[in-house]
């Protein structure tokens, strides 16, 4: 008899050991049926015992009659998101410090400047040549120093979502602040510094401001962000 017709030894033993597991299988799986089988019959009972409570309680229920009257919910206007408009807020006048040195970090110049230090001192001159073109301006004529800080805060905020690259902010030459000091002109320097959407600013050119306002640099941001 060749080797090709000869059947394995151990052909019974691997078919035992196949049955053995498609019995077992076989068995876990009915249990398994049997299982939900009840579960499903005892979720049954207890709703129609619920049910039953239920109607025992409350008693005979009535439809309500229908009528020619026709009910109209109006739509509610959606909710003003005011508590977290406080606390970012919060967060910007926590951020932007009044009581900040900007001093040190000025160029003591014709035009006082100021650039991140990772920047070159070009970046300066071409601010102050006028290379890139003004898109935005925030006027703070008249605010008080927290109103500032905020307008401040939410221009920077909406000038980098828009994609600005170059803005002007007016802040004023003080004249009419008591003791004629130019507060806010301090204070706009200090809060533009502390910016984090700020990569430098210089001061604006006699045709732009002169001492009443700054042109400012600010981060690349994503648009309609």
């Amino acid at each position: 008899m060749s080797r090709a017709n000869k059947s394995p030894a151990n052909t019974p033993l691997r078919d035992f050991a196949d049955l053995k597991r498609a019995l077992t299988k076989a068995a876990k799986e009915a249990a398994e049926r049997a299982a939900q089988e009840r579960a499903e019959k005892a979720r049954k009972e207890a709703a129609q015992v619920d049910g039953a409570l239920f109607k025992r309680m409350v008693g005979q229920v009535h439809a309500i009659p229908d009528t020619d009257r026709i009910h109209h919910t109006p739509n509610r206007p959606r909710p003003v998101p005011a508590r977290r408009q406080a606390d970012e807020q919060a967060v910007l006048r926590e951020s932007l410090s009044d009581e900040f040195d900007v001093e040190s970090l000025l160029e003591t110049d014709e035009s006082l400047s100021w650039r991140r230090p990772e920047l070159g001192i070009d970046v300066v001159r071409k601010l102050r040549r006028g290379v890139w073109a003004l898109q935005g301006e925030l006027d703070l004529h008249g605010l008080r120093t927290d109103e500032a800080r905020d307008a401040l805060s939410q221009f920077l905020r909406d000038a980098q979502v828009r994609g600005w690259r170059c803005v002007r902010v007016v802040h004023g030459k003080g004249l009419g602040s008591p003791g004629r000091q130019p507060v806010l002109k301090d204070k706009t320097k200090r809060w533009l510094v502390q910016s984090d959407r700020v990569l430098a600013f210089v001061q604006a050119r006699a045709d732009e401001g002169g001492v009443g306002a700054l042109v400012v640099l600010l981060k690349p941001g994503k648009t309609g962000g």
